[in-house]
Protein backbone atom coordinates (compact mmCIF):
# COMPACT_ATOMS: atom_id res chain seq x y z
CA UNK A 1 0.00 0.00 0.00
CA UNK A 2 1.62 3.54 -1.00
CA UNK A 3 0.47 6.05 0.83
CA UNK A 4 1.24 9.98 0.39
CA UNK A 5 1.84 10.14 4.19
CA UNK A 6 4.82 7.42 4.17
CA UNK A 7 7.80 9.50 4.03
CA UNK A 8 5.77 12.35 6.36
CA UNK A 9 7.25 12.87 9.92
CA UNK A 10 4.53 12.50 12.86
CA UNK A 11 5.16 14.23 16.29
CA UNK A 12 2.46 13.03 19.13
CA UNK A 13 2.19 16.15 21.56
CA UNK A 14 0.57 15.26 25.51
CA UNK A 15 0.12 17.17 28.34
CA UNK A 16 -1.85 16.83 32.05
CA UNK A 17 0.02 19.71 33.70
CA UNK A 18 -0.21 23.27 32.75
CA UNK A 19 2.99 24.36 34.46
CA UNK A 20 2.89 28.09 33.62
CA UNK A 21 0.17 28.66 31.36
CA UNK A 22 -3.64 29.02 31.85
CA UNK A 23 -4.59 25.68 30.96
CA UNK A 24 -3.41 22.51 29.34
CA UNK A 25 -4.91 22.98 26.13
CA UNK A 26 -2.65 26.74 26.02
CA UNK A 27 0.37 25.01 26.73
CA UNK A 28 -0.26 22.52 23.89
CA UNK A 29 -0.94 25.47 21.58
CA UNK A 30 2.17 27.43 22.51
CA UNK A 31 4.13 23.98 22.12
CA UNK A 32 2.67 23.87 18.64
CA UNK A 33 4.07 27.08 17.97
CA UNK A 34 7.11 26.50 19.33
CA UNK A 35 7.59 23.63 16.98
CA UNK A 36 8.49 25.56 13.56
CA UNK A 37 11.04 28.08 15.75
CA UNK A 38 12.73 24.19 15.76
CA UNK A 39 12.49 23.82 12.48
CA UNK A 40 9.60 21.54 12.30
CA UNK A 41 7.14 23.26 10.60
CA UNK A 42 3.31 22.07 11.68
CA UNK A 43 1.72 21.35 8.13
CA UNK A 44 -1.52 19.01 9.66
CA UNK A 45 -2.94 18.83 13.04
CA UNK A 46 -4.89 16.75 14.87
CA UNK A 47 -7.84 17.69 17.13
CA UNK A 48 -7.15 17.84 21.16
CA UNK A 49 -8.07 14.06 22.38
CA UNK A 50 -8.52 13.75 25.79
CA UNK A 51 -8.61 10.62 27.93
CA UNK A 52 -7.91 9.17 31.50
CA UNK A 53 -4.15 9.56 32.94
CA UNK A 54 -2.55 6.14 32.49
CA UNK A 55 -1.33 4.67 33.98
CA UNK A 56 -2.80 6.07 37.04
CA UNK A 57 -6.12 7.50 36.50
CA UNK A 58 -6.15 9.26 39.77
CA UNK A 59 -3.60 12.40 37.95
CA UNK A 60 -5.20 14.54 35.92
CA UNK A 61 -6.69 13.59 32.93
CA UNK A 62 -4.58 14.29 29.14
CA UNK A 63 -4.48 16.18 26.31
CA UNK A 64 -3.12 14.48 23.35
CA UNK A 65 -2.43 15.40 19.88
CA UNK A 66 -0.51 14.80 16.25
CA UNK A 67 1.01 16.94 14.34
CA UNK A 68 2.23 16.13 10.73
CA UNK A 69 5.42 18.10 10.43
CA UNK A 70 8.42 18.97 7.29
CA UNK A 71 11.17 19.55 8.37
CA UNK A 72 15.08 19.50 7.09
CA UNK A 73 16.55 17.50 10.36
CA UNK A 74 17.96 14.06 10.51
CA UNK A 75 15.75 11.73 13.17
CA UNK A 76 18.16 12.31 16.03
CA UNK A 77 18.14 15.83 15.18
CA UNK A 78 14.23 16.03 15.54
CA UNK A 79 14.46 13.51 19.15
CA UNK A 80 17.10 16.42 19.76
CA UNK A 81 14.60 19.78 19.21
CA UNK A 82 11.85 18.11 20.68
CA UNK A 83 13.58 17.53 24.28
CA UNK A 84 14.50 21.05 24.19
CA UNK A 85 11.66 21.82 23.41
CA UNK A 86 10.23 19.69 26.58
CA UNK A 87 12.84 20.90 28.65
CA UNK A 88 11.92 24.53 27.96
CA UNK A 89 7.87 24.08 28.84
CA UNK A 90 9.33 22.50 32.45
CA UNK A 91 9.27 19.22 31.80
CA UNK A 92 11.48 17.02 34.14
CA UNK A 93 12.17 13.54 33.53
CA UNK A 94 12.16 11.16 36.35
CA UNK A 95 9.09 8.84 36.97
CA UNK A 96 8.14 6.28 33.29
CA UNK A 97 4.57 8.04 32.55
CA UNK A 98 4.74 10.64 35.58
CA UNK A 99 2.25 13.81 35.12
CA UNK A 100 4.09 15.78 32.99
CA UNK A 101 3.83 19.69 31.19
CA UNK A 102 4.72 18.25 27.66
CA UNK A 103 5.09 15.49 26.15
CA UNK A 104 6.88 15.46 22.32
CA UNK A 105 7.29 12.11 20.97
CA UNK A 106 8.63 11.61 17.42
CA UNK A 107 6.06 8.65 16.23
CA UNK A 108 7.24 8.03 12.66
CA UNK A 109 10.14 9.63 10.31
CA UNK A 110 8.84 8.81 6.89
CA UNK A 111 9.07 4.74 6.65
CA UNK A 112 13.15 4.49 8.90
CA UNK A 113 12.88 1.73 10.94
CA UNK A 114 16.00 2.70 13.96
CA UNK A 115 16.79 0.89 16.69
CA UNK A 116 19.20 2.68 19.00
CA UNK A 117 19.91 3.87 22.17
CA UNK A 118 19.16 7.40 21.27
CA UNK A 119 15.84 6.39 19.37
CA UNK A 120 13.88 3.86 18.61
CA UNK A 121 11.10 4.33 15.25
CA UNK A 122 8.46 4.14 14.59
CA UNK A 123 7.96 4.86 18.02
CA UNK A 124 7.55 1.39 20.14
CA UNK A 125 4.19 2.00 21.73
CA UNK A 126 2.88 4.56 19.61
CA UNK A 127 0.85 1.31 17.76
CA UNK A 128 -1.29 0.32 20.99
CA UNK A 129 -2.18 3.97 22.17
CA UNK A 130 -5.51 5.03 21.19
CA UNK A 131 -4.67 8.58 22.48
CA UNK A 132 -1.96 8.69 19.43
CA UNK A 133 -3.53 6.68 17.07
CA UNK A 134 -6.94 8.39 17.16
CA UNK A 135 -5.53 11.64 16.14
CA UNK A 136 -2.84 10.25 13.76
CA UNK A 137 -5.94 8.37 12.05
CA UNK A 138 -7.30 11.91 11.89
CA UNK A 139 -4.89 13.43 10.10
CA UNK A 140 -3.33 10.40 8.12
CA UNK A 141 -5.65 7.24 8.43
CA UNK A 142 -3.94 6.03 5.18
CA UNK A 143 -0.30 6.40 6.75
CA UNK A 144 0.63 2.43 6.75
CA UNK A 145 3.24 1.53 9.87
CA UNK A 146 6.25 1.06 8.52
CA UNK A 147 6.91 -3.05 10.94
CA UNK A 148 3.09 -3.88 11.38
CA UNK A 149 2.09 -2.89 7.65
CA UNK A 150 -1.32 -1.21 9.49
CA UNK A 151 -2.64 1.79 8.61
CA UNK A 152 -3.28 4.28 11.20
CA UNK A 153 -7.05 3.78 11.00
CA UNK A 154 -6.38 0.02 11.55
CA UNK A 155 -4.49 0.74 14.67
CA UNK A 156 -6.98 3.15 16.03
CA UNK A 157 -9.58 0.51 15.91
CA UNK A 158 -7.07 -2.05 17.55
CA UNK A 159 -5.37 0.16 20.32
CA UNK A 160 -5.94 -0.78 23.54
CA UNK A 161 -4.24 1.73 26.09
CA UNK A 162 -6.30 5.22 26.54
CA UNK A 163 -9.19 3.36 25.47
CA UNK A 164 -11.27 6.07 26.26
CA UNK A 165 -10.24 8.32 24.13
CA UNK A 166 -11.68 10.65 22.46
CA UNK A 167 -11.76 14.34 20.91
CA UNK A 168 -12.09 16.74 23.33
Amino acid sequence: MNSKFNDQVFVALGSNLRGNFPSVEALLDAALARLAAAGLGVTARSSWWRSASWPDPTAPDYLNGVVLVETSLDPLQTLQQLRRIETEFGRVRGIANAPRTLDLDLIAFGQTIMNSTELVLPHPRAAERLFVMGPLAQIAPDWVHPVLGLTAAQLAERASIGADAKPA
